[in-house]
């Protein structure tokens, strides 16, 4: 005999199963379990974020359909805003773009609980600590003046093509733009030697990232305390003020460790 309860009781497992096929959980990070989102954060898809805890660790998650395509450029800016947010009040582990598990008792059962010491340790490490890049670009004329007025080549080739067509100034032109990147990327080197010199004091860690533009100064994340800004904001601004007219260089953060500490995403996610 199926009675009331009984129904009410079916009815309700079924819209437990239809939700799991159409919504699972996204994973931002991994945080200390005491840290509660600020009531306005909004997640990828504009979900609600929230937490899900287990101990003395959590993950910051939002409900996602998952039938939504992930990757829009709004989803990557709502991922980094959710890690960054959070970066400014507490230790946060980032999670790659695109983790999404099943629902909540499978983030804490697959993801938390069977990290737990892994996740723990990390964010002991983050404690009071975030990341910053230093990222500067060289001003073109000047860089093009500074290496015609080192290079006897590179003026000499200048010189040569002064009065060409471009048809008959073709070699030589390729020749001095080869010798032009050879050059700016020799100067960058030295460049981001002198920058993570400057800040040597400052860090705990550093990453020299690969030039994203053939005129970058200079590209390196930091980890950083967090209350050491004010010292890392007047280091950046000494470089500045030394390379000004030359390199046009700025700081960028907190943010979360992205280049330190990024976590894989959970097993056959993403």
């Amino acid at each position: 005999m199926v009675t009331e309860q009984t129904k009410n009781q079916q009815s309700e497992n079924t819209e437990k199963s239809d939700k799991r096929q159409t919504t699972g959980v996204y994973v931002y990070g991994i945080v200390p379990a005491d840290v509660e989102p600020g009531g306005d954060a909004t997640g990828v898809a504009d979900g609600k974020v929230d937490v899900v805890t287990d101990g003395d660790i959590a993950a910051l998650v939002s409900e996602i359909s998952v039938n939504r395509p992930l990757g829009r450029p709004e989803d990557l800016r709502a991922h980094a805003n959710v890690l960054d947010g959070t970066s400014r009040v507490a230790a946060v582990l980032p999670l790659r773009f695109g983790a999404v598990l099943t629902d909540a008792d499978a983030v804490k059962e697959e993801l938390l609980s069977a990290h737990a010491d892994e996740f723990a340790a990390a964010l002991q490490q983050l404690e009071g600590k975030a990341q910053y890049v230093v990222k500067g670009r060289y001003v073109e004329q000047v860089i093009l003046r500074e290496i015609l007025d080192e290079n006897e080549q590179a003026a000499q080739l200048r010189d040569e093509i002064r009065d060409k067509s471009e048809d008959a100034g073709r070699q030589a032109r390729m020749a001095l733009g080869e010798l032009v990147n050879n050059a700016i990327a020799g100067t960058r080197e030295e460049d981001t030697r002198k920058t993570v010199e400057a800040l040597g004091d400052l860090t705990d860690s550093v990453n020299r990232r690969e030039p994203t533009h053939e005129e970058e100064a200079v590209h390196v994340a930091v980890l950083v305390d967090v209350d050491r800004q004010d010292g890392l904001e007047r280091a950046v601004g000494a470089l500045a003020e030394e390379w000004d007219g030359r390199v046009e260089i700025k700081l960028l953060g907190p943010m979360a460790a992205y280049d330190f500490v990024v976590t894989q995403n959970p097993a056959g996610q993403g």
